[in-house]
């Protein structure tokens, strides 16, 4: 597990607070460093965890059919700005020979780790399929993301509203066009 230093966060934090201009023990801003640094605390805690250990206690129950959690929320922080990006994942995964199912609260589980840590959503669809494929070993595993990024909605190209979606496809789901065809369509929202 990571161990995070808050103190000094709460240093860093100050001296940016100097370094725009402001008063750091102005009354508004006298706790701000202690409050960003337990934020941090928080929303980094997801570095140093295994992911795939949320998948250790599954069932073999001999379902060999397609299994899906879809919109699982989240919020995660872009490593190129500091910014948050939230959105939702889709995980799909076929179980294996011996149909080995877990949870689906384990699925969400591997999100949150996962997902509390700087990195870019290219990187954590990724992370995502890997974890859930070493934790099952299932014959496939699909993830999609779909998320908003605050570094493209209030800096640079300013476009809020625009979507990032990522996929990450293992075994059947890279392979089987239908199985990927009907991941895709199971996962769509209707309306």
């Amino acid at each position: 597990m990571s161990a995070i230093n808050q103190k000094t966060i709460q240093n860093a934090v100050a001296k940016i607070i100097q370094a725009i201009g402001e008063d750091s023990s102005r009354d508004g801003l006298q706790n701000t460093p202690k409050r960003v640094a337990e934020m941090y605390a928080e929303l980094f805690s997801g570095i140093g965890q295994d992911p795939r250990a949320e998948l250790n206690v599954g069932y073999e129950l001999g379902h060999r059919e397609m299994v899906i959690l879809r919109d699982i929320p989240f919020y995660s922080m872009c490593e190129h700005h500091l910014l948050p990006f939230y959105g939702v994942v889709h995980i799909g995964y076929v179980p294996n020979a011996e149909g080995r199912v877990v949870g689906i609260g384990k699925l969400a589980r591997v999100v949150e780790c996962i997902s509390h840590r700087p990195q870019i959503q290219e990187r954590m669809a990724t992370e995502i399929a890997d974890a859930v494929n070493d934790g099952l070993n299932p014959s496939g595993v699909a993830v999609v993301i779909e998320a908003e990024h605050l570094c493209t909605m209030m800096r640079g190209i300013k476009k809020p509203g625009s979507t990032v979606i990522t996929s990450s496809l293992r075994g059947i789901f890279r392979k089987q066009a239908a199985a990927r065809a009907e991941f895709f369509s199971l996962i769509q929202k209707v309306k």
